[in-house]
């Protein structure tokens, strides 16, 4: 009986031992992320790692276990061993694969693989795929295949595969099989205390990196698809829910209901351009990369630049519904996917429609992506144009159409609507894997380089796009709102996921719509995409009440405050203070100003908490 004790206890070391080397292959890969850290700190991921690994070793062990029991019990016989060689080796390849799924995860959205991850390969499958164009292939499949073997070979040499029943009676097997199935739970749930283990046990830095780095990738995957495919519940409640709905009121309570009016007529044509993943960064008037957009430079010298812009996610599905609807990203959950709360959404084709407005939605690629054709079939859309809508030989990207291609389209089309009308033009081109047919205009194949020249190239077709548009007729009665639908941690690869500087984003009025003395000026006002709707609106003369997370950019009695998510985190800024707040650890993770006073840190985490709960609840309830 002692034998099979001390095998059971070989067979649970193996996987602390693969996930030991799981971790140092994530430590290795991200080496430069971690020269903040000592080395002191980067070991002790190992020791504060180990309640997740053992808590992921024991559910891995819960079925040979079971088999155990099963096969110790049977009078005559036994279950072959070489089962256990097949389910080790199997465990062993999903780990492996989820371990480069991680890694190329991480590196583009600042997170562990989660729930979203097989979500959106769910919804989307192609787009998924086309998405991971710029993930180094060869290097992902050299950790996978050498994690492959090298748990192969650490089977042979770690586990009793020639592990035999040991002799017993019945009055000894049940106790003693009770007993080996407390112990397995009890390590399941990371102890006796009274909640079962979560990431907070494991955190213990105040860098972002570290903690990330000590979670176990298959638990915490776990972890969240329970968390996701359970009852719907909010999981922010971090208040009382009036004291919430209070703070929320209170930043939208504006001391005068007034509008800069910076138009030179009621009703003009509304066309916003939704800009694939142009991040401040490569907009040299935001602080970013100089020759990059310089088109872009021109436009803003003759329109109204609002400099001080936050997306509201890290995600296009995220960005569509905050710029057409004026609502926040719900962090783990994304609207759109559910038809009976997302056609409850206002939207601004909604309003435009209700005003005598014909309305069209222009995107290069499948439309059916995370759902986005049953939101625009719901938000009085009278025409819908995607992939379906070109010729094979226009859809020369893995993504549908270049951008080129859907900006000319989008003119011509417009040039035969009746007025007013709204359009929404949704580009793809500055999207991974960053192809294009001719000469990059940067040269180097590095990922950042290749983001450049992508985003070269839809600079380049938004100024032919202008040019076409200049010789309608319609083009001097238009508006043009330019707006990326999310930042990105590219081109400079410095932004993580819970750094306000990621969401931040050009957000450009264009056109001779304007008046002449508006043109070239800049607005500081903190704000976010959610706030685009009301502030159209109020331009036009219309109500914008139904739009109640969306405030007016041009009222200087708006309050100033931008708030971003990523999953399962927050951001909140203000003027005096801003935070980013990760929910799995329960803290504070970045502050914008660290000479202020504790107590406005807190005010400024209490009201971000108040909004995400706010939000998360007013999603449930749609």
């Amino acid at each position: 009986m002692l034998r099979s004790f001390f095998s059971f206890c070989r067979y649970f070391a193996f996987w602390l031992i693969i996930f030991f080397l799981t971790r140092l292959t994530f430590e290795l890969y991200f080496i430069d992320k971690l020269k903040t850290a000592s080395f002191k700190e980067i070991l002790l991921t190992y020791a504060h790692g180990l309640w997740l690994d053992y808590s992921a070793a024991a559910y891995i062990c819960a079925i040979p276990l079971l088999v155990f029991i099963i096969n110790w019990f049977i009078p005559k016989g036994s279950i072959p061993p070489i089962w256990l060689k097949v389910y080790t080796w199997f465990c062993v390849l999903i780990i492996a694969f989820l371990t480069i799924i991680d890694l190329n995860i991480f590196r583009e959205w600042g997170t562990k693989v989660n729930y979203r991850v097989f979500n959106t390969l769910y919804e989307a499958p192609s787009e998924a795929v086309a998405s991971t164009g710029s993930s180094p292939i060869g290097l992902s499949i050299t950790i996978g295949v050498s994690l492959l073997v090298a748990g192969v070979l650490l089977s042979f040499w770690v586990i009793d595969f020639k592990f035999r029943k040991p002799s017993g009676t019945i009055s000894f097997k049940i106790p003693f099989s009770l007993l080996l199935c407390f112990i397995t739970i009890i390590i399941i749930r990371g102890g006796l205390r009274g909640s079962p283990i979560n990431e907070q046990r494991a955190y213990f830095s105040s860098k972002q990196i570290l903690n990330q780095a000590v979670l176990n990738t298959e638990w915490n995957l776990m972890n969240n698809v329970v968390e996701n495919t359970r009852k719907a519940y909010n999981p922010y409640e971090f208040m009382p829910a009036d004291k919430a709905y209070s703070l929320v009121n209170d930043l939208y309570t504006a001391p005068k209901d007034t509008t800069i009016r910076i138009l030179n007529t009621d009703r003009p044509n509304v066309v916003i351009i939704q800009l694939e993943s142009f991040t401040a960064d490569i907009i040299e008037s935001l602080g970013g990369d100089k020759g990059v957009a310089p088109h872009f430079e021109e436009f803003i010298k003759n329109g109204i630049l609002f400099n001080n812009i936050y997306a509201a996610g890290d995600r296009t599905d995220k960005g569509v519904v905050a710029i057409l609807s004026g609502f926040p990203s719900q962090a783990t959950r994304t609207i759109i996917t559910e038809d009976e709360k997302q056609k409850k959404l206002p939207a601004i084709s909604s309003s435009l429609k209700n005003a005598g407005y014909t309305t069209s939605y222009f995107y290069g690629g499948d439309s059916g992506y995370m759902n986005f054709t049953s939101y625009i079939l719901n938000h009085k859309f009278d025409d819908l144009s995607d992939e379906s809508s070109f010729s094979k030989n226009e859809l020369l990207s893995k993504w549908g159409a270049y951008d080129e291609v859907t900006l000319r389209k989008s003119v011509d089309y417009l040039d035969k609507q009746n007025h007013p009308f709204f359009c929404y033009i949704q580009t793809l081109s500055n999207h991974e894997p960053f192809e294009l047919l001719g000469k990059p205009h940067f040269p180097g194949k590095d990922n950042g380089m290749m983001f450049r020249s992508t985003a070269y190239y839809t600079d380049s077709c938004l100024n032919a796009y202008f040019e076409q548009a200049k010789k309608q007729a319609w083009y001097k009665n238009t508006l043009f709102v330019l707006v990326a639908d999310h930042g990105h941690r590219l081109p400079r690869n410095t932004s993580e996921a819970y750094d306000p500087h990621k969401y931040h984003i050009p957000l450009l009025f264009f056109g001779d719509a304007i008046k002449p003395e508006y043109r070239g000026k800049q607005i500081s006002m903190l704000g976010g995409q959610t706030d685009i709707a009301a502030t159209i609106l109020a331009q036009l003369n219309l109500p914008h009440k139904d739009f109640q997370w969306s405030k007016n950019l041009l009222n200087p009695y708006s309050k100033q405050f931008a708030f971003f998510d990523w999953d399962n985190g927050l951001g909140f800024m203000q003027p005096a203070q801003s935070i980013s707040y990760d929910n799995e650890g329960n803290k504070v993770i970045y502050t914008g100003k660290t000479n202020v006073r504790e107590s406005l840190t807190h005010e400024t985490l209490t009201t971000g908490q108040a909004y995400l709960q706010k939000v998360f609840t007013t999603y449930l309830n749609y």
